[in-house]
């Protein structure tokens, strides 16, 4: 039988990561440098590379699933298209004013990013709708085809149409619609009645404009991955990771681009979910540095905890946070993260005040660090655990990437340690120590934000530098076990091979529970139901392939915000308004810190549903092990593990040097990462390959 592969494919600031598994369970991996100018280029040529060391060919392989950030840089960097908004008289100015929270509440130079689309070219129209769905006042088709004329006036590249109420009645929005489809037929169009048929005006309006913002671009992305793969002799079916966790099409994520947005960080987490359901660890909280970010976020209970909301650009990216204001709202759902720009090429500097810094502007794949040769002249993290001797100073990624140690002593000395009056080694541990301090916040953000205490949970580290990082963490939040993942450099990548295609729906539908026509929400989540089948079945799901699974958006009566629930199987009548209740009551108190008395109303605000397509073929193998040469030259290194230690000779292995388990310090050298066990910790190997640190008590 002829062995059939699934590529999983995850795009990095620095490096581009790619993993093939075989029907047979085979897996073979490959790091290369990321292609700036045309991010597609380092899918092909990475693919184009491990087919030569292979001797595979690209119809071998059957499927393609990518993680990409090409939508969330075009929104981080301002390149996204030239969008043009029509909205309801009244509303223009909705993207300004927001919701008038701020995330820094004292901070009186805080400015609000700029919108998306300049005031200029947005347009309003005289119409009303009301919350019921009732025309108040119709929209004139003159005064409809005005607002288009001016738009394709301005060349805009693509257009946003958000209405007041359109998600109880979309008519005015879908005479637009035909009316654009007339006059421009080719130009991108994003519907808010068919992007996010919510309440609330500027998560509506500003998530419209996003889908519109990062259309033409994504869809350039895409066709020109496409174009790439099969001029390669690829012909593979291409499949996006979204940012819930959930993979979708590529004709999908054309159209609804902003279900991809925190497509990169995902994969991680998906992986990290499934192999701690196999180890049956009940809470973990997944860290994942690579060259640029780090990312934090929690599965408990074998689930991955998911946001309704987050914000774009926000300095520190968290979902559902109670300071928002900052970036740009995004309400779809996601993997709850939080992340910071903290990684291996995270500028290390020092401020006008004379006091150490570490990025959040990164050296990023080119010039990269300085100890990469390759014309980067500002030190970097990875630089500094260079010199601290954690990262081995010949070399990275297997050999392939060959380093400069003596020049990265040379410019860390002038630019950093010499100005702050210290010894290189004790300045490079300082970085390394501020930048752990960053990231602990978002291990913090998701945890102990969340009601959560760290010290409950278990930390699965991976990315490039997650495990080099991850024991010092752990030790400073009382976390007694670190987990690290076989591959974990490219456990991105493997977690792409884990996940389902998933599609979210979601319905306005506001009712007092207790008051309710059950009848009524059973219909609506059943036509809900019946749209997520067809999709599915489009799609080759049907049967026992496809799972459907609800939940619901609720909040007390009167409250601003919600919190959501899962609704199990079965009807819904009095015992299931009764588990609703106490179920929002739990997550309340766990988020908060305090619930509401028994005769609190309970509000419905959203009807939510995700329809699952379940991956068929081979399943992913319990020990990843790639076939790549990871052979360790046994021996020791020199590295300083701060004032209290100093410089120890450090044993230097591979992971199957601790099947029988080792005292640290030691390090453990691997092709896609580096995984360093401080003074007094126990490492040791488990049955499924994973690292599996213990960390001594203070």
């Amino acid at each position: 039988m002829t062995t059939t592969y699934r590529a999983g494919v995850d795009i990095g600031g620095t490096f581009t990561d790619i993993v093939l598994l075989g029907s047979d369970g085979t897996v073979h991996t490959k790091k290369v440098s990321s292609s700036v100018g045309n991010y597609a280029q380092a899918i092909v040529d990475g693919l184009a590379e491990v087919f030569a060391e292979t001797g595979l060919a690209g119809a071998a392989i059957d499927e393609i699933r990518h993680g990409t950030t090409v939508a969330s840089n075009a929104i981080l960097e301002h390149k996204g298209a030239r969008v043009g908004l029509i909205t309801t008289k009244g509303f223009r100015d909705v993207l300004e004013i927001r919701t008038l929270r701020m995330p820094r509440l004292y901070d009186i130079g805080w400015t609000k990013p700029p919108p998306l689309v300049e005031r200029y070219l947005r347009k309003v129209v005289d119409e009303r709708i009301d919350h019921r769905g009732r025309v108040e006042r119709a929209l004139d088709p003159a005064d409809a085809n005005r607002a288009v004329d001016a738009l394709l006036a301005e060349k805009v590249e693509a257009i946003a149409v958000c209405l007041l109420n359109s998600f109880a009645n979309p008519v005015h929005e879908a005479m637009l619609k035909e009316i654009v489809a007339a006059k421009a037929p080719r130009l991108p169009l994003s519907l808010s009645f068919e992007v996010l048929p919510e309440i609330k005006e500027y998560e509506r309006t500003s998530t419209t404009v996003i889908n519109a913002y990062v259309m033409p671009i994504v869809a350039t992305y895409l066709r020109a991955l496409r174009k790439g793969l099969d001029a390669a002799g690829i012909p593979a079916r291409l499949l996006l990771m979204q940012s819930n966790g959930g993979l979708t099409t590529d004709a999908a994520a054309a159209e609804r681009p902003m279900n991809i947005i925190e497509s990169g960080p995902a994969g991680g987490v998906v992986g990290a979910q499934a192999l701690a359901r196999a180890k049956a660890l009940d809470k973990i909280i997944t860290f994942d540095m690579g060259g640029t970010t780090a990312k934090a976020s929690m599965v408990e209970q074998g689930e991955v905890a998911r946001a309704q909301e987050y914000a774009v650009g926000a300095g520190i990216m968290i979902g559902s946070r109670l300071l928002t204001g900052a970036g740009y709202t995004l309400k779809v759902p996601a993997i709850d993260l939080a992340e910071v720009g903290a990684g291996g090429g995270s500028h290390v500097w020092i401020d006008g005040g004379g006091a150490l810094q570490v990025g959040p502007e990164s050296a990023g794949a080119s010039p990269g660090p300085v100890c990469y040769d390759q014309g980067g002249s500002v030190p970097t993290i990875t630089d500094a655990n260079v010199l601290l001797g954690y990262i081995n100073p010949a070399h990275l990624v297997g050999g392939a990437l060959k380093l400069n140690a003596e020049k990265t002593r040379t410019v860390f000395d002038g630019k950093i340690a010499r100005p702050l009056g210290m010894s290189v080694e004790r300045a490079a541990h300082g970085a390394h120590l501020i930048v752990a301090s960053n990231m602990i916040r978002a291990i913090k953000a998701v945890s102990t934000e969340r009601g959560r205490d760290p010290r409950d949970f278990a930390l699965f580290a991976f990315g490039g530098n997650g495990p080099l990082f991850a024991a010092g963490m752990a030790a400073s939040l009382g976390i007694g076990r670190v987990v690290v993942p076989p591959s974990a450099g490219l456990f991105s990548s493997f977690g792409l091979l884990y996940a389902d295609v998933e599609h979210h729906y979601a319905r306005t539908f506001r009712r007092l529970l207790r008051q309710a026509d059950l009848g009524e929400i059973a219909a609506a989540w059943d036509a809900l139901a019946r749209q997520a089948s067809d999709q599915l079945a489009a799609e080759g799901f049907s049967g026992g392939r496809a799972r459907i699974r609800r939940s619901a958006a609720l909040h007390y009566k009167g409250q601003s915000y919600e919190l959501t629930v899962a609704v199990p199987d079965g009807p819904l009548d009095a015992r299931m308004v009764a588990h609703l209740e106490q179920a929002f009551a739990e997550e309340h108190e766990r988020t908060y810190g305090h619930r509401a008395g028994p005769d609190e109303p309970v509000e419905l605000v959203a009807i939510q549903l995700v329809g699952a397509g379940l991956r068929d073929g081979a399943a992913v193998p319990q020990q990843s092990a790639p076939r790549r040469s990871t052979a360790i030259t046994a021996g020791t290194r020199r590295a300083y593990f701060g004032d209290q230690h100093g410089w120890l000779d450090t044993p230097v292995l591979g992971r199957a040097d601790l099947a029988a388990g080792r005292t640290g310090p030691l390090i453990v050298e691997e092709y896609d990462s580096t995984c360093v066990v401080p003074p007094g910790a126990r490492a040791e190997c488990d049955s499924a390959g994973n690292i599996v640190v213990t960390i001594a008590s203070p």
